[in-house]
């Protein structure tokens, strides 16, 4: 089955991604992480994303698009994929209709207050990606999974974190509408409770879907 994680910046969309991956064993696909790999191994598609990036540019909706249908047609795909940060609208949304079928929209909603505190407080590995919390990390530097330096990313600020979430706002969240007219939505409640418990919730139902 394919799975689309839906969910606001800090969310938790990422830790959630994980957990699902894991317990259903099915690939992860990050956008991000698909242009980094094109990129690093020069493709054709890779070096056109990047001459976007370089100019600091959204990659166009057509290129990510052509990138995603790509990676879907992997081995490792084809009993299924979790998309996290793919479809970002409703074009591509409609674009991924063309080639993919998806089964279920796993739909993190979350007060906006919380985020800004979340986001701003956020740690990631620059190696493995890893995302931690300063208030969980107890003065820790390192990734406790793969060991490697944890890092503000540049974003995670006030003025960029309201700026993220306003084009969420209007870009992202119309596609909960789209997939609710679908019938794949299955919407639950992010909060300040510990990650184990939203997932919990998210794997009671979907257990019950994938079978």
């Amino acid at each position: 089955m394919n799975i689309i994680l839906l969910g606001a910046p800090g969310a938790g969309k990422g830790t959630q991604a994980t957990k699902i991956s894991e317990r259903y064993n099915l690939p992860h696909i990050s956008t991000g992480d698909i242009f980094r790999a094109n990129i690093k191994n020069k493709t054709e598609i890779g070096l056109l994303a990047k001459s976007y990036i370089d100019k600091g540019q959204l990659v166009p909706d057509e290129v990510t698009c052509a990138i995603v249908k790509d990676r879907l047609t992997w081995d490792d795909c084809k009993n299924g994929c979790l998309l996290d940060g793919f479809p970002r609208n409703t074009y591509q949304a409609e674009q991924l209709d063309t080639f993919a079928e998806i089964g279920a929209v796993v739909n993190i909603n979350i007060d906006f207050s919380l985020l800004m505190d979340r986001i701003c407080g956020r740690r990631v590995c620059k190696d493995c990606g890893e995302s931690y919390h300063v208030s969980t990390l107890g003065g820790a530097t390192a990734c406790s999974r793969c060991g490697g330096e944890l890092i503000q990313r540049a974003d995670d600020n006030p003025e960029t974190v309201k700026n993220r979430l306003d084009v969420y706002n209007e870009q992202t969240a119309p596609l909960i509408d789209y997939y609710t007219k679908k019938g794949v939505i299955l919407n639950f409640t992010g909060s300040e409770a510990p990650a184990e418990v939203l997932f919990a919730e998210i794997a009671a139902v979907l257990d019950k879907k994938i079978g």
